[in-house]
């Protein structure tokens, strides 16, 4: 049963949190180019690369929460639960899912927001954006890595 909740465990962290960690990766050098285009004349392409990577972080953000609920199964059936490697996870991850949710999502909403009315964009935004989404991406790999190293565990498993 553990090995079937580890499994899923990753399963979902990979299903999960990698499709919104390369799309909001994605998201403020896509946003740079369609302001970039929009000086001209609009491209609706660029405009929709856009949106697309946004409404990627934002499904994908909610089928995130998938990955702490089996985390905690997971934890549980291996008892483990009160280490410290699982505690700093889970602390972790509330970060990174704060970040996302506060700092991440709220700005591409904007930039968004920005191209489709054909406004312009500051550059400093898209930088700013880029600074989250980089804290985002290394709370999450950091949470990854604790998960398959488990310093300190006995488990075995």
């Amino acid at each position: 049963m553990t090995k079937i909740l580890l499994s899923l465990h990753v399963l979902a962290a990979i299903v999960a949190i990698g499709p919104v960690t390369v799309a909001a990766s994605m998201f403020p050098p896509a946003a740079r180019r369609a302001a970039a285009v929009l000086g001209d004349a609009p491209d609706p392409s660029a405009v929709g690369t856009v949106a697309l990577l946004h409404r990627i972080c934002r499904v994908y953000s909610g089928v995130g929460l998938t990955v702490p609920v089996l985390g905690f199964a997971t934890g549980a059936a291996m008892g483990v639960l009160g280490s410290g490697w699982l505690v700093t996870s889970i602390a972790l991850t509330a970060a990174a899912a704060g970040i996302l949710a506060a700092f991440v999502l709220p700005r591409q909403e904007e930039l968004l927001d920005r191209l489709k009315g054909e406004q312009a964009v500051d550059h400093q935004n898209t930088v700013q954006l880029a600074m989250f989404t980089g804290i985002f991406n290394l709370l999450w790999a950091t949470v990854t890595i604790l998960m398959i190293v488990r310093p300190g565990s006995t488990t075995g498993a």
